[in-house]
């Protein structure tokens, strides 16, 4: 358990200090904001999508070390993904980080798992999960998603689940 904890805290810092895919997409397709207000975690995602692939996907903006880090690790796993790939993935991190999804059992997170024990920090996990939901917004032409209220993303079904 410790050296998740401290492989979890060595990614999160890594990926603070250098995050991957940061700015905005001069040619992107596809764009949408997020924002968590708990935390203030404001990011905006754009994304260059080649037919149903993501070709290119970026993000910016002001958020914590969990957001920052759990963006940087999205971009750099959704990139060449489909469309419908890039959905599980939102879904599974979502279930992830949310205690709903076993990461002993098949999944498609691989590194990703690093974030599972977001789910013992229940005032995180919507830093973890906003980049997800803002990309399954881009991807769905929704110009932006917030986990306020009754549009908490955790709520409410992405996708097919």
């Amino acid at each position: 358990m410790a050296d998740s904890k401290q492989l979890y805290q060595e990614v999160i810092l890594d990926h603070n200090r250098k995050p991957r895919n940061w700015g905005v997409l001069p040619d992107a397709t596809h764009k949408a904001e997020g924002h968590n207000p708990l935390c203030g975690d404001h990011i905006v995602l754009t994304l260059k999508m080649d037919g149903d692939t993501v070709d290119a996907v970026n993000f910016q903006g002001e958020s914590c070390a969990i957001c920052k880090a759990s963006s940087s690790m999205m971009t750099t796993t959704v990139k060449g993904k489909s469309r419908s790939g890039a959905e599980q993935l939102v879904r599974e991190f979502r279930d992830m980080a949310t205690g709903q999804l076993n990461v002993d059992s098949p999944h498609h997170l691989g590194r990703l798992t690093v974030f599972s024990g977001v789910r013992d920090l229940p005032t995180r996990v919507k830093c973890a999960i906003l980049p997800w939901h803002t990309l399954h917004a881009a991807l769905n032409s929704e110009a932006s998603v917030t986990t306020e209220a009754d549009a908490d993303p955790m709520h409410a079904p992405v996708g097919n689940a």
